[in-house]
């Protein structure tokens, strides 16, 4: 888990430098991951991503936003999880990550199921 925190946290970092973009970032986040950390994460850049007009407008707002990035990346790289507070912002208003599932059949069958809107654990 450790070792998908701190790659998750350089995908981050990456994307902060504009060296990948949001979609590829998360299209490479670590696949089936139930770390609630690794989820706040991701909705968190999905949400840099959604902000993009935003930030163009507000550089107060860019700023703030990605020293948000940062401190999560920071705390991942640590092997730490995410404070409460984010995991729980997230965790309300969305019930998973949309995280890929491996290439194999089980994978299929948890894309399948979360199309369905059926959760499976």
């Amino acid at each position: 888990m450790t070792n998908d925190r701190a790659y998750v946290a350089s995908l981050i970092r990456q994307v902060l430098i504009s060296r990948v973009c949001v979609r590829e970032a998360i299209l490479n986040f670590p696949r089936d991951t139930d770390d609630k950390s690794i989820h706040a994460a991701y909705h968190a850049l999905v949400h840099y991503e959604a902000d993009e007009d935003l930030r163009g407008r507000d550089e107060l707002y860019r700023e703030e936003q990605d020293d948000y990035l940062e401190m999560i990346s920071q705390v991942l790289e640590r092997g730490e999880d995410l404070p409460e507070n984010i995991i729980n912002n997230y965790d309300k208003y969305y019930a998973c990550a949309n995280i890929l599932h491996e290439e194999n059949a089980k994978g299929f069958f948890k894309s399948f199921f979360r199309f369905l809107n059926i959760r499976r654990d």
